[in-house]
C-alpha cells in the first residue's frame, strides 16, 4: 500500500505518529514526516499505517494504490 498525504490539511496533531511511529513522525516544527514517501509501506507496518489513516482528525491521510 501507499499513502497520499494532503500536507495543506495536516495540522500536526501527531495521532498518526502515535499509531504508526515507524511510518510517520513530526519534526521540531510539528511538520509531518512520512518515512515511505513515494514507496510502498512495508507489509509489517500496513496495519499500523491504516490505523494512522483512520486516526487523522482532519482526514489528511489516504490510502492509495
Amino acid at each position: 500500500m501507499k499513502i497520499t498525504i494532503d500536507y495543506d490539511r495536516c495540522e500536526g496533531h501527531g495521532l498518526c505518529a502515535d499509531q504508526a511511529p515507524n511510518v510517520f513522525s513530526l519534526d521540531d516544527d510539528a511538520e509531518l514526516i512520512y518515512h515511505f514517501d513515494g514507496e510502498e509501506v512495508p507489509g509489517d507496518e500496513v496495519a499500523a499505517a491504516r490505523a494512522a489513516i483512520v486516526s487523522c482528525p482532519v482526514a489528511a491521510l489516504r490510502e492509495s494504490s
